[in-house]
């Protein structure tokens, strides 16, 4: 089983290719965290100023890890969340299929 986080952004006007360059850092250090499976970033086709983040590690408690993190707190609360409109977090166990 594994823990998946979607985050949607929207950034101020102008400001998504601050944040994708910010995001790119975040990534780096994501991907180095234990427990961190994938971190990827998406940009909208029809909204570039729409940002998608999904995000899976092995479990809440390595996600719980990544936002006490200090490149987390550094980067994404006092870098990109200024430049955003909005955020929202969604939170995801995956969905077992039976056979």
């Amino acid at each position: 089983m594994s823990y998946v986080v979607v985050a949607r952004y929207l950034t101020h006007p102008d400001a998504q290719d601050e944040v994708l360059t910010l995001l790119d850092e975040m990534t780096r250090h994501s991907l180095a965290e234990p427990g961190c499976r994938s971190y990827r970033v998406h940009q909208g086709t029809e909204e570039p100023r729409t940002i998608v983040l999904v995000e899976e590690y092995d479990a809440e408690a390595d996600f719980t890890a990544h936002c006490a993190s200090a490149h987390f707190r550094e980067i994404v609360l006092g870098k990109v969340v200024p430049l955003l409109v909005s955020r929202d977090v969604v939170r995801l166990t995956p969905r077992e299929v039976a056979p």
